[in-house]
């Protein structure tokens, strides 16, 4: 990490310069939006507009009082939550294997393990549609949970590869010839530290199964019902502050989850 700090240092004045330039422009195109639409959700009057009468919590409470709304918050984190243990444990495990230089057809599977960032959900979601009718998972939290999974794992599995690119597996030889088993080695000597990695891997599988809505509108029936679902439906059948207040609500946990994840990687 240092070295590469001083590698970016050592780069003439004319070529940082515009480095920076570009970093900020990119930064404020990508929060000015945020910063022009979230604080409508604290607009005392239901329109989306410019200046305030009055400052209100009203949409906030409305988000967490209406039983539509709170129920699919709920099913949202019900499915990021399960979603989030299977990618990350099935993740974890792929990385693991296709870290081996000896692992067959490692760069074949390895680009289709990655392969759902690529595709595009709307192809992904069809096919997936397509695929769970006759196995009965369509409209189902389990065809959700698997659906979600399949969008997840790449995060997992990029980012615990990367962890383990820099891990000695010696010391798994080593834990192996003081008599420890390949479950006791992995428990007690990988997992702990390749664990920021994992935690990494881990956030980045939440939030993109939280705030995920078009593999929702395939696979989901109204009982799975989430909350990006409920935010998209309401930009068509009732327009009002409420939807920004969610939106609030999914940046701030997901912002959370973000620094958490940075705070561990920080500190091992």
């Amino acid at each position: 990490m240092n070295m590469g700090r001083r590698v970016y240092t050592e780069f003439p004045a004319y070529i940082r310069m515009p480095l920076y330039g570009f970093v900020g422009i990119a930064l404020l195109l990508l929060m000015l939006p945020l910063a022009v639409a979230l604080p409508i959700s604290l607009n005392a009057d239901p329109w989306f507009t410019y200046p305030f009468r009055a400052l209100s919590l009203r949409w906030f409470a409305e988000l967490f009082s209406s039983p539509l709304w709170t129920g699919a918050m709920v099913n949202s984190l019900v499915i990021a939550i399960s979603t989030t243990v299977v990618a990350t444990t099935l993740g974890t495990l792929a990385a693991i294997g296709l870290v081996n230089p000896r692992f067959p057809f490692r760069t074949a599977v390895m680009a289709l393990a990655i392969s759902p960032m690529i595709v595009p959900v709307v192809v992904l979601g069809l096919g997936l549609f397509i695929f769970f009718s006759p196995l009965g998972l369509n409209y189902s939290y389990a065809g959700v949970v698997i659906a979600h999974t399949i969008l997840a794992s790449p995060f997992v599995v990029i980012t615990v590869t990367a962890t383990l690119t820099r891990f000695d597996f010696n010391l798994m030889r080593a834990a192996a010839g003081l008599g420890a088993g390949r479950l006791t080695a992995f428990r007690t000597v990988m997992l702990p530290i390749i664990a920021p990695g994992v935690a990494a891997g881990a956030v980045f599988a939440f939030a993109s199964s939280f705030d995920e809505v078009v593999m929702v509108l395939f696979i989901a029936g109204p009982e799975q019902r989430t909350l990006p679902k409920q935010m998209f439906t309401g930009l068509r059948e009732q327009l009002d502050p409420t939807i920004l207040a969610a939106a609030t609500v999914m940046i701030v946990l997901t912002s959370c989850l973000m620094a958490i994840a940075y705070n561990v990687n920080k500190n091992r």
